[in-house]
């Protein structure tokens, strides 16, 4: 399909046809494509839990709120945000830029490039990423608006904001899982009403993993799992030209 009659097929459908298995393996390499989407300053902080086995899938039906999506899904993936792995992700890029740059720079600039990431991912990153009751958020906004103040510079840097932003990289990700699942024929149903304490308990989450949204996958019910028409606003509501 091209991508105008994908994003025109794609649907969110809450009802799954039981007697249409899925393919693991396909599933994963969607979900390998995901990896390709945009991701603030390329952290990457998330993972995906691709959940087949129906014991597990049945306790997380529940915590959806046993909503019809999550209980008809032939599986489900737990889309995670890891803002606490921030050191480790930095660490990766680093190590990636520094081939990187030695196979693709000219050999003049190496010096120059390697360190501009180094302080980068192993300086800004870890000082913008850290968590400490708020503090460090506060910290970092008092000393953006004193830059702003003279020349612009991202202000919105608390904790929150940095939360933000990590769930942000996290949706993207899911975006393209759906989409490079609806080009293989497969259906999927974003989710955001759950109990998350359950979620996490039930995949032993660490304290610091947080889930973004769980995601059923299957495919439709003919006749159902859709709701009518697809309902948006006029775009000339949400469209502006300057």
């Amino acid at each position: 399909m091209s991508l105008a009659n994908l994003l025109h097929h794609r649907r969110a459908v809450r009802y799954y046809d039981p007697d249409k298995p899925l393919d693991d393996e396909k599933v994963r390499q969607c979900l390998q494509l995901a990896t390709l989407a945009p991701s603030s300053s390329n952290m990457q902080l998330y993972e995906f839990y691709h959940v087949t086995d129906k014991q597990i899938l049945n306790q997380l039906a529940h915590a959806c709120l046993d909503q019809q999506a999550a209980t008809t899904a032939q599986q489900l993936v737990v889309f995670v945000t890891r803002q606490d792995l921030y050191r480790q992700r930095a660490q990766a890029n680093i190590i990636f830029e520094e081939d990187n740059i030695k196979r693709n720079s000219p050999p003049e600039k190496h010096a120059k490039r390697i360190k501009d990431k180094n302080t980068y991912y192993g300086k800004l990153m870890p000082f913008i990423y850290a968590r400490c009751l708020g503090l460090l958020g506060l910290l970092r906004k008092i000393m953006m608006f004193v830059v702003h103040l003279f020349r612009p510079i991202t202000v919105n840097v608390s904790e929150t904001d940095m939360r933000i932003v990590t769930h942000k990289s996290c949706a993207l990700a899911a975006q393209t899982f759906m989409l490079a699942m609806a080009e293989i024929g497969y259906d999927t149903c974003p989710m955001e009403g759950l109990d998350t304490l359950r979620v996490k308990k039930i995949l032993n989450l660490p304290y610091g993993a947080e889930i973004n949204m769980i995601i059923a996958c299957g495919i439709r019910k003919s006749g159902r799992g859709i709701w009518g028409e697809r309902f948006r606003l006029p775009f000339e509501e949400v469209y502006r030209k300057i």
